[in-house]
Parts: structure tokens; sequence; C-alpha cells
């Protein structure tokens, strides 16, 4: 039996199939899916998802990337959903530096005026940058708070924001358990993670011929400290790369990890799947 820890079954990309594409996760050996809040809207759909199929179970939480439409009152409209039998974790919840503001700024070529050794463009960037990023770290921290006045494990999105993501966790230890989702960095940012007590997962990523850094980092690390996942419908792993992902696919994943490793698919699936109950608690 394998479990996808991390799904987006209420994407639109699955609109009107879902049906079938749970008879093909059975078919593959995938007998139970996490799908994944990262929004108020997402997370009432996640739990509606786990309501009416019993393979399913669902987090609630506001990814990064949505914290700055979040409302005021955003953790006092999740407690109520955190608190439903079908949910299992909060999240996707953490820090995501990669797409802000003066990103999207610079990608739009916005016209600079000349101000010393900086531009006007460039120090409206740095306020906006700012205050997006201080935006997540509030919406994060309520989350991390949520989950450990309701002792619920949390799914963590991290992207370019490694030090300030450990730093706003570190006072939880001990009060809040977390995965680092969709994790492909180094064994020593791994090595981070579980020292924290924390495990990671891994998605189609640590198939792509181009990961060697994520796959040595799953080849090392102690059983016991990961999971696998597909972020489906994203990073389909071979052989489906660059096509939509879907839950069946985390079987290529496990089979990839197996190889890595060195066991067989049947352990790597019993190992993993065996994490998922430990961190999820899918019986509490």
């Amino acid at each position: 039996m394998l479990t996808d820890t991390h799904a987006h079954l209420d994407f639109p990309d699955f609109a009107g199939e879902l049906p079938a594409l749970l008879a093909r996760a059975t078919e593959a050996g995938v007998n139970r899916i996490v799908t994944i809040g990262t929004t108020l809207e997402g997370s009432k759909r996640a739990i509606a998802l786990a309501e009416a199929h019993p393979q399913v179970f669902a987090t609630v939480g506001i990814h990064p990337s949505n914290a700055d439409d979040a409302p005021e009152d955003a953790i006092a409209a999740l407690r109520p959903l955190a608190q439903h039998p079908r949910v299992v974790g909060l999240g996707e919840c953490g820090l995501d530096y990669h797409r802000l503001p003066s990103a999207r700024m610079h990608e739009e070529a916005v016209a600079a005026v000349a101000l010393g050794n900086e531009t006007a463009a460039d120090l409206n960037a740095a306020i906006l940058d700012g205050a997006t990023k201080a935006k997540q770290a509030v919406v994060f921290q309520q989350q991390l708070e949520l989950a450990a006045e309701l002792r619920l494990p949390v799914v963590i999105h991290e992207r370019d924001a490694w030090e300030d993501t450990l730093a706003l966790l570190a006072p939880f230890a001990g009060k809040a358990r977390a995965v680092f989702h969709c994790f492909g960095k180094s064994f020593a940012h791994a090595e981070e993670v579980l020292a924290l007590g924390h495990v990671v997962s891994f998605t189609g990523i640590v198939t792509f011929k181009n990961a060697q850094i994520v796959q040595e980092a799953a080849a090392r690390l102690p059983s016991g400290s990961f999971m696998v996942e597909t972020d489906c419908p994203y990073l389909a792993p071979v052989p489906y790369r660059g096509k939509r992902c879907e839950p069946a696919h985390v079987r290529n994943t496990a089979a990839h990890l197996a190889q890595l490793r060195g066991i067989s698919l049947e352990q790597i699936a019993a190992e993993t799947t065996a994490t998922a109950d430990h961190f999820f608690r899918f019986t509490h």
C-alpha cells in the first residue's frame, strides 16, 4: 500500500474525473491520498472530497502565495475546518520568496528612474517585498499556533526562504511536527529538518536526471524520516514528466526511491506508509 501524502484533488485539472482518477490510484496500489488546502475555499473543497471518498483525507491551510489575499480573520475561519474529523493536518503553509513583487516588476520591465545607486522602482519593489514577506510570516505563524493548539501536524511549503522558515518554526519544537513537502534540497538541509524532529517528502523531482542533489539525500536518509507525494497536478515523475500528474504516479516516485536505496518497492511502500501513518495519525 502507498500513500500519496500531498495532492490537490480540488484543482480544476481533475474536474469531472475524480472517480476514474481514484480507480487508477487504487490499481497502482495507492490506497490513501491526502488532498491539500491552499485557501479557505480550497480547504472546504478538500474536506468535501474527504467526506465523499473514504481513501481521501484533507488538510486545511493558506498557502504563502495566497497570504496577501487572506482575510484578517482567516485563522478564526480556519479553526473549525481544522477540527473536522477528516482533517489530518494544517497547511500547506510556509514562506515562498520565489515570486516576490520585485521579481514580477523586473519581468514586466518596469521603467526605472535613477535615484543614487538605487532607482525609485527598486525602492518601491523593496517595500512591496517587505510587506509580502511580513504578511506571509504572520499567516504562517498563525497556522503554526493553530496546529500546536489542535495538536495537528503541519505541511510546510518553502521556496527560497530556508532560514526564515526554520526561524519561524523553531519556537514550535515539541509543539507541532512538520513535513517539508516537495523536498528538493541537499542531505545537509534534510539533516537540519530531522534534527528539529520533522520529516521531508519527495515528489517526482527525485526521478529527474538533473536532480542529483536531492537523489543523494533520498539515498542517505534514514527510514522513517521521509514520505512520498505527487503534488499533483504538478511535478509528474519520469516517464510522465511534463504531463499532468495524478496520485497513481506516486508509485513511480516510490519505485525510483527504492532503486536509489537498493531495496524493493514493497519495502519502500511499507516504510513510507508507516511514516505517513505516524505523522498524520489517520485513525486518531
